[in-house]
């Protein structure tokens, strides 16, 4: 006979109280009423109220339960707390910036940084120790590509518009040299032991430029017009983007020609690239599929793959966390973990804004930056984060 003042238990409310535990803090029960055949309720409904011995020994079931629950939902709390792999420190607006944004580049000694402001005809430099805008360098023709020299204190911004590469000192930010006609002026690249600098331009070409002299010095043609390339130090390879083709150009630095072709494994719209030397593998951005292709440098075939980021734009490794970070306009930047050479999983997808695709990561001073363009009344701003260990 029930003890008077028990607590009356239906098997409704032991399911939803048990769903709650396996939803919410992740407990399996084997044994649940709800999924009992109708047949055995009564059985079920005897043994569980012949268990239930006294009021005392059911409260203390209860409390026993409510502190696991309790314990559950505080590790849960524990994990969702643990420092992300990038960490949001600092938004810098830029409220009269309109316009999609394209490259950026950076000083690291006087930690400035530098953003091509592409639909505002403008560069844009910030002072980082200081968190604020610096000024604007206007009279830009859709700048694209930024490149910045400490020796000379030298700014190199390309302009897609009229097809000039300009030369700034960054001292005064006046313009020294302007170089033309390059049509459609894109990527720029530094190489420090021949001392030149490579623009991507036109239909298929990488532009050569003796920084000393602002001279275009020679030209290397491709099948299409580039988009992101990586100079290899070591072997003097250059490995280009050309979505156009499907390919990525491998070209002979010294000889100045395309030794070789790969073509993209399953994919297309090849757009950002990044470089791990050390481990020889090539970091491939498409978008058709979205989707990273990390290649064989030594080879050229396909190592692995793995799905990415929609309208992945830029693409940066990481080597002192072995980290890959891909920005793309639908929203996300994707933190992705190089387990060794030829395996990789997505380690964090970090919500940030639509078209938010320009970006940049400092391994000098552990930041990534991410451009974010104006929508209606929001203006444009840059989110500087710090990449935890």
């Amino acid at each position: 006979m029930d003890s008077p003042g028990a607590t009356k238990f239906t098997f409704h409310k032991i399911g939803q109280r048990r769903a709650f535990l396996e939803r919410e803090c992740r407990i399996v029960f084997p044994f649940t009423p709800n999924r009992l055949k109708p047949q055995a309720h009564a059985i079920a409904h005897e043994k569980l109220r012949n268990s239930m011995k006294s009021p005392d020994e059911l409260k203390e079931t209860v409390v026993r339960a409510f502190c696991f629950a309790l314990v559950c939902l505080m590790a849960m709390i524990a994990r969702a707390e643990e420092p992300a792999s990038l960490k949001l420190i600092k938004t810098i607006p830029l409220p009269d910036v309109k316009g999609r944004f394209d490259h950026f580049a950076m000083d690291v000694k006087g930690q400035r940084l530098f953003i091509a402001a592409l639909g505002n005809n403008t560069v844009e430099v910030f002072d980082l120790k200081a968190g604020n805008r610096l000024r604007s360098i206007a009279g830009c023709n859709k700048p694209q590509g930024l490149l910045y020299l400490p020796k000379g204190n030298l700014l190199f911004v390309a302009n897609g518009g009229d097809g000039r590469l300009r030369i700034y000192d960054c001292a005064s930010f006046k313009p020294l040299v302007t170089i033309g006609s390059l049509d459609d002026a894109d990527n720029l690249r530094y190489d420090p032991r021949a001392d030149r600098v490579y623009l991507g331009y036109g239909d298929g070409a990488l532009g050569v430029v003796n920084p000393v002299t602002g001279v275009l010095t020679g030209s290397i043609k491709l099948l299409g017009h580039p988009e992101s390339f990586q100079l290899e130090p070591d072997s003097g390879r250059i490995f280009v983007n050309v979505p156009g083709a499907r390919q990525i150009a491998v070209v002979d630095r010294r000889t100045r020609t395309v030794s070789e072709a790969w073509l993209v494994p399953n994919a297309k719209a090849n757009f950002p690239m990044a470089l791990d030397e050390r481990n020889n593998r090539l970091f491939i951005g498409c978008r058709d599929p979205a989707k990273l292709a990390v290649l064989d440098t030594a080879s050229g075939k396909s190592a692995n793959e793995l799905a990415i980021v929609g309208d992945a734009d830029d693409l940066f490794y990481d080597a002192k966390r072995r980290r890959i970070y891909v920005s793309g306009g639908e929203s996300f930047v994707d933190v992705i973990e190089q387990q060794d050479a030829n395996h990789y999983k997505l380690l964090e997808r970090i919500p940030t804004a639509p078209g938010a695709r320009t970006s940049f990561f400092s391994p000098d001073l552990d930041q990534f930056y991410l451009a974010v363009p104006r929508r209606r009344e929001k203006p444009a701003e840059i989110r500087v984060y710090r990449a935890a260990q």
